[in-house]
């Protein structure tokens, strides 16, 4: 038996196939990485749409009379304010105020919540809301129930309400609302990981190579490409979204990571609030920057980051950005010098390539 064979495949893998998807072993699932190409598919997220496999993600369901209170307590974000039908960004901490993973909390009714995790994390997830729900709380993996598509760019509405009843126009962002896709019930939301808009929809496994097909349909004639988790990187890169295990771990803090708004320190109590409080009053040692490579050459996660010769930080995340046509990226670098405009060298296996800091998202999309 090969590595291969043990990888977990999501229900569109024939469908990628037919395509002639790159396929990649990925948090071990076997998943597309382009098609066409990176390049196209990310600058056709950006001018049309794109349409996304993201089945792997994991889905945590968080029912019971004390659902809410458990939330409020096990995650920084305010549940209290998020009412039916809509979902908020948040993470799971660790007693230093440090990311066991980042997440999207839906409010499916007053008793029942959706926690959407990393495929990397769900597991370990798992184990960690479970090891602090109370006996009025109950947990469930229904990762296995979910499929998951995610329809990205300016004609995302367009394409999406040919094969909906749904008023996508007066769907805000981050609210969501049950209904068909194409003939098969479906939650969708609108969110996303490109940095435009778009939609994300959770329907039963079954149907999901159906709706992936009538949406590639529907938007034949509108620009609508498949794409890969290559253009989902470099989208939200340019967005200045972060990736756990690249700007986001088990030593970093939301202050760090440019992350204070999902912080909410006056709801009360939650698991690192301690720690973050003794942070902000300490000072915040470090801040995640972003930077552009002046001259050929590319920053990737690791190389070090220079100033004045000496070593300050390091690169979380670095590619070459398809909209902006030149090197950039995420990295750490001390608080007292995270300003931009500053000029930084970045060690490219013993190659220095000088870059300058920059404000972030590189990338807003027009409104």
């Amino acid at each position: 038996m090969t590595d291969q064979d043990t990888l977990a495949r999501t229900p569109l893998h024939a469908a990628h196939r037919r395509a002639g998807a790159r396929l990649v072993p990925f948090a071990g699932w076997e998943m597309p990485v382009q098609y066409a190409g990176v390049m196209e598919e990310h600058r056709a997220v950006r001018s049309a749409a794109g349409l996304f496999d993201v089945s792997h993600m994991g889905e945590l369901r968080i029912s019971g009379t004390g659902a809410e209170a458990f939330l409020q307590r096990l995650t920084p974000n305010d549940v209290s304010k998020l009412a039916a039908g809509r979902a908020h960004y948040s993470g799971l901490l660790t007693e230093r105020g440090t990311y066991i993973d980042d997440l999207l909390v839906y409010r499916l009714g007053a008793e029942e919540l959706l926690l959407v995790v990393n495929a990397a994390n769900r597991e370990s997830d798992l184990e960690w809301v479970r090891r602090h729900a109370p006996e009025d709380v109950r947990v469930d993996d229904v990762s296995a129930d979910y499929a998951l598509l995610a329809l990205q760019g300016p004609a995302a509405v367009d394409i999406l309400s040919e094969l909906t009843d749904v008023d996508l126009p007066a769907l805000r962002y981050y609210g969501f609302a049950i209904g068909e896709v194409a003939g098969r019930e479906a939650l969708l939301s609108r969110t996303g990981y490109t940095g435009e808009d778009g939609f994300e929809l959770y329907l039963a496994p079954g149907g999901a190579e159906a709706v992936w097909d009538a949406l590639l349909e529907a938007g034949r004639g509108k620009g609508l490409v498949p794409a890969g988790l290559g253009a989902r990187d470099t989208l939200r890169l340019e967005a200045a979204m972060a990736l756990y295990g690249h700007e986001l771990d088990r030593d970093t803090t939301p202050w760090e990571a440019g992350l204070d708004w999902v912080v909410k320190l006056s709801k009360g109590d939650f698991i690192g609030r301690a720690a973050l409080e003794r942070q902000r009053e300490n000072g915040v040692p470090r801040r995640l920057v972003g930077f552009e490579v002046e001259g050929r050459g590319i920053a990737r996660q690791g190389h070090p980051v220079l100033i004045d010769g000496e070593p300050v930080g390091v690169v979380t995340s670095g590619t070459f950005s398809p909209t902006f046509e030149k090197a950039l990226g995420l990295a750490w670098a001390p608080t007292g010098m995270a300003d931009p405009g500053r000029q930084v060298e970045i060690d490219v296996r013993g190659r220095r390539l000088p870059a300058r800091l920059v404000e972030t998202p590189f990338y807003k999309r027009p409104r």
